[in-house]
């Protein structure tokens, strides 16, 4: 199913962003949308929007602490044509990638339940068709990883999420493993900088094979 700006099939996310939106009037506090290219070779598949960052801003990983790193990578291996992601109305153009989220509306305490991850995934699986033969996906942290397998129709026991993973998919496709770039990660140094780049290496010298 293609992406939908006004989805309220999840009653708890719903009344959860109309309370957001009375709470602060100039986010953006609705499904966000992916952003990118439209024919990537790479799509990066997130959690779900943060509270002050891609729900303000209306851009996935725009506008908190786990966009920094994330953009900052991404124009290093030339996915990106600047290194920071100020706003949803800045000249920033991703280049052969895009970003999406596993769910796409902000939910209590950063914490989708399960039965909204499965109502979400509907898009998700648009978006895994759409990618073409031998594209790479980057699943940041275990929900996205396990969201992308519910939407490819794969099996999550054959395919276990481990940091740096890649798997093999049909079609020539692979999905990546990362840590999440959150906050909690990068500070803690669950996830370094040398860590994040070294998932990104793998993918671009595949992509460039």
């Amino acid at each position: 199913m293609l992406f939908d700006p006004n989805c309220r099939l999840c009653p708890r996310l719903s009344i959860f962003l109309d309370a957001v939106k009375r709470s602060y009037p100039i986010y953006h506090a609705r499904p966000v949308p992916p952003f990118g290219d439209a024919k990537p070779q790479l799509l990066i598949v997130g959690l779900a929007p943060g509270l002050h960052g891609a729900n303000r801003s209306g851009r996935p990983f725009t506008g908190d602490h786990a966009g920094i790193i994330l953009y900052q990578t991404l124009h290093k291996f030339g996915f990106s044509s600047h290194p920071e992601s100020k706003a949803a109305d800045d000249d920033l153009r991703l280049l052969g990638c895009r970003i999406t989220n596993a769910v796409k509306c902000l939910p209590p305490k950063n914490k989708p339940e399960q039965n909204e991850i499965i109502m979400c995934n509907r898009y998700l699986q648009h978006e895994l068709e759409s990618l073409g033969d031998g594209s790479s996906i980057l699943a940041l942290g275990t929900i996205a990883h396990d969201a992308c397998l519910r939407a490819l129709g794969m099996r999550r026991k054959d395919f276990a999420f481990s940091h740096g993973a890649a798997h093999r998919l049909p079609r020539g496709r692979v999905l990546h493993d990362s840590y999440h770039c959150s906050r909690y990660n990068t500070q803690t140094r669950r996830l370094t900088a040398e860590m994040f780049d070294a998932v990104f290496s793998s993918i671009r010298a595949r992509l460039s094979a």
